[in-house]
């Protein structure tokens, strides 16, 4: 029997919400900020509207897939604890993928992925690799010559595509990749963490 696994992420821009049956997506959707309220506010409405949908109920979910992060400090908390949350009560798997390890696999390729990490550092991921908090400067020298997802503040700097012009589904990228995951891991809850990299800021 194929089993259901459940994936989202609020650390981005957006929020990503992806149902799937085995290898069969059954629902894929993408939410935005509306006005003041930020978008993981319609996290657990949107996945109560996706089961409905699919005609199916929270203790159908076989597997929990979130964005562990690194992005919007707010956007992991939400993530992370709603995955724990869900996780424990159905008394399901759940499993962690970084936002940069979903990003690399835009347009279906390996790619080096650098986001913004403010203080003139970027969050870097090369050669199937999370390199941490990178200053710019090096940054720059590592991703010569290499294929790179960045976003829209970084673009200008270092070149390559922004994930933020791109319309690919990330939700379904972090499905694919859980599921793949998952065949190697005994998808504890309890060992599903944020990945901040540097501590959130203060104040």
């Amino acid at each position: 029997m194929d089993n259901i696994t459940l994936a989202f992420d609020t650390c981005l821009d957006k929020m990503y919400v992806s149902l799937a049956k085995g290898n069969n997506i059954l629902a894929s959707e993408i939410v935005v900020n509306h006005d003041e309220k930020y978008h993981s506010a319609f996290l657990i409405s949107t996945i109560k509207a996706i089961l409905k949908k699919n005609n199916l109920k929270p203790k159908d979910i076989d597997l929990i897939a979130t964005n562990t992060g690194p992005g919007s400090f707010t956007g992991i908390r939400a993530c992370t604890t709603a995955a724990r949350v869900i996780a424990q009560q159905l008394n399901c798997k759940a499993i962690g993928v970084s936002s940069l390890e979903i990003l690399s696999k835009l347009k279906n390729s390996n790619q080096a992925v650098a986001l913004d990490a403010r203080k003139n550092k970027a969050y870097l991921y090369i050669d199937n690799e999370i390199k941490g908090a990178v200053d710019l400067e090096e940054v720059k020298n590592l991703v010569k010559n290499k294929n790179l997802i960045t976003d829209n503040k970084l673009k200008p700097i270092l070149g390559g595509t922004s994930y933020q012009d791109s319309e690919e589904p990330l939700g379904d990228i972090l499905l694919r990749l859980a599921v793949e995951k998952a065949q190697k891991d005994d998808c504890n809850w309890r060992k599903l963490k944020p990945l901040y990299i540097q501590p959130p800021p203060m104040g």
